[in-house]
């Protein structure tokens, strides 16, 4: 098995900021937006970016939640191992907002089809955008696109990417592995 860094920390960094300043540029205040991440990855891009929002861009509003996928994808049945779902944690109405889902790597759209089923629980969106840090063009098995995307990564065959966050890995970091 073998690794290359598609994206070190630094890089990481530069992509976040400019995935910040598009959804500021798209959305200014955030006062009929919310950020939703898709668990369980996509928790820890949404927590950056919405840190980062507030922080370095003094943006108030943020209203930031996290959507449980588990239950709602069609290949939850197929695999051996037993389920662990994670927790949905939306505290505020979505019912006429812009929602804009968050996701580590966009593959085969599948996660994103379950998340579009998912939300509807919660109320009807006026509008729902994908942003993404990894966007793999040639996987996909649904016609899903990224509205935002850090980076397009053309993975083949038995190639994965990894994002590690230094939250959970210890490092900020994109691999592409070939097993």
């Amino acid at each position: 098995m073998s690794q290359k860094v598609l994206l070190n920390a630094k890089e990481v960094n530069i992509i976040l900021h400019r995935l910040a300043c598009q959804l500021i540029e798209n959305h200014n205040d955030f006062t009929n937006t919310v950020l939703i991440g898709i668990q369980p990855r996509g928790k820890y891009l949404a927590d950056r970016l919405a840190k980062m929002l507030k922080h370095d861009y003094k943006i108030k509003n943020i209203q930031l939640g996290y959507l449980d996928i588990t239950f709602f994808r069609d290949d939850f049945r197929r695999g051996d191992k037993p389920l662990e779902a994670n927790t949905t944690e939306i505290d505020f109405i979505i019912e006429n907002k812009k929602v804009v889902f968050i996701d580590d790597v966009l593959y085969t759209g599948r996660s994103i089809r379950a998340a579009l089923t998912a939300i509807q629980s919660f109320g009807r969106p006026s509008e729902i955008e994908l942003l993404t840090l990894i966007d793999r063009r040639f996987s996909r098995h649904l016609p899903i696109q990224p509205d935002y995307r850090g980076r397009q990564v053309d993975a083949i065959n038995n190639e994965k990417v990894k994002v590690n966050w230094i939250e959970n890995d210890g490092e900020d970091a994109v691999y592409l592995i070939n097993s």
